[in-house]
């Protein structure tokens, strides 16, 4: 199996450790920058084209002015996320409020900070408006229903909890309308992590169909689409990464005939994706400390399902590097699952995985970790989360959040 890079070698990592114990997380600075700008290169040829980060991918503001620095926006789910954006500068127009379920407060603060407000059902209008005001501009999220071209880890749009379905999106523009809104956005979200280039191009034709459907009923005119996230990455060393400037030309070329010519033109594109910018940027670092012989041979490490939860919860493969073995060939090579400490069997971060031969003290890089890692982290079993360091474009490593401590677990008890 090939093997996938670092921009570190062991002796980095292990320097590192001598001041930041493990577990830890480890962002790059380049890499972030470089997918930022992917994307805004890939959509270049659409003058209002906006990529707003998924802040639940890495919530840490530090990840969030080096994106903003790069002309991204914030897409957010909740009132802490929204203040996160407020915070570092993200604000107005910068910052996409799509949620599900939401409580007042947060429709609330939305609209105070003039973010654009993304709802996810018709009844959530006159909610809106109730506990905040209807504000000029308003998107919806729409469910397409039953779709044969997805596949995809969310599955289905049809069991999907998102969205409205198609008439119920006529019947939310016609009520946005009469109760004053002035500007229109149009917002879908189909698959995850999809690493096929014409699912964007079909996603593409079916929300500009939409756009079109709804001005010739309305005379409504959509100033934006969001294509939502869902744009994959080749977690597995074999895969194919998606090639983004193809999305981008395919995007375009559905443009060219279905909007250029229309009244809708200029239309601005939206995306929303948080994978595809951070999470190859991201490693998350751990070492080896127990070796277990049974019916199956496991290594345990000093990391658990608690700081990287996708291998447990979706069975999601991250690649591993054994640093200082991985790179090296013709090492020999054994099965082995690698295991945290949690009291539950789903704790693996690979079972069956052939890795050269480890021991006690390894170091060991979890791969494509920076987006859905530290963010879905618990503290099951008291665990504690890790801390986050940057390593910055000019080689230097500062860290980003420190580790907890038994007194922050502690902190919100009477105890």
């Amino acid at each position: 199996m090939p093997e996938k890079t670092l921009p570190f070698d062991r002796e980095f990592i292990e320097n590192l450790t001598q001041k930041y114990p493990t577990p830890f997380y480890i962002y790059d600075e380049k890499t972030l920058r470089r997918c930022a700008r992917l994307f805004n290169e890939s959509f270049a040829w659409n003058a209002g084209f906006q990529e707003f980060f998924a802040v639940k991918a890495n919530p840490n503001p530090e990840i969030l002015k080096i994106l903003k620095s790069e002309k991204l926006g914030g897409d957010c789910s909740s009132l802490p996320e929204l203040l996160l954006c407020e915070r570092v500068g993200l604000r107005g127009e910068l910052t996409m409020f799509t949620s599900n379920n939401t409580p007042p407060l947060e429709f609330f603060k939305a609209k105070e900070l003039g973010a654009i407000i993304n709802l996810d059902d018709v009844t959530h209008l006159p909610f809106l408006e109730k506990c905040a005001g209807v504000p000029d501009l308003i998107s919806f999220r729409w469910n397409p229903g039953a779709l044969r071209e997805v596949e995809s880890v969310i599955g289905n749009p049809v069991d999907a909890k998102y969205g409205l379905t198609t008439e119920q999106i006529f019947e939310a523009f016609a009520l946005a309308q009469k109760k004053g809104a002035k500007r229109f956005g149009l917002h879908t979200m189909i698959a995850s992590n999809m690493l096929k280039e014409d699912f964007f191009e079909f996603t593409a034709k079916t929300i500009f169909d939409l756009a079109l459907e709804i001005e010739r009923r309305f005379g409504i005119k959509i100033e934006f689409v969001n294509l939502g996230g869902g744009f994959g990455v080749a977690y597995r060393p074999e895969e194919l990464p998606l090639n983004l400037r193809e999305v981008g030309e395919r995007i375009r070329g559905v443009y060219d005939k279905m909007i250029a010519p229309t009244d809708l033109a200029p239309l601005k594109i939206f995306t929303e994706s948080g994978r595809f910018i951070a999470a190859e940027a991201g490693t998350l670092i751990t070492r080896v400390i127990h070796e277990k012989k049974i019916y199956k041979h496991y290594f345990g490490v000093d990391a658990c399902m608690a700081n990287l939860m996708r291998p447990g919860m979706y069975g999601a493969y991250h690649h591993i590097t054994a640093l200082g073995k991985s790179e090296t060939p013709n090492l020999p090579k054994e099965k082995v699952d690698v295991v945290g400490s949690l009291c539950e069997n789903c704790d693996k971060f690979a079972v069956d995985r052939e890795l050269p031969k480890l021991e006690i003290g390894d170091l060991l890089a979890i791969h494509d970790a920076g987006a859905h890692g530290y963010a879905m982290g618990f503290q099951y079993n008291g665990k504690l989360r890790c801390a986050e360091l940057l390593l910055q474009e000019d080689r230097s490593v500062r860290m980003i959040r420190r580790a907890e401590n038994v007194d922050d677990y502690f902190a919100t008890l009477n105890f």
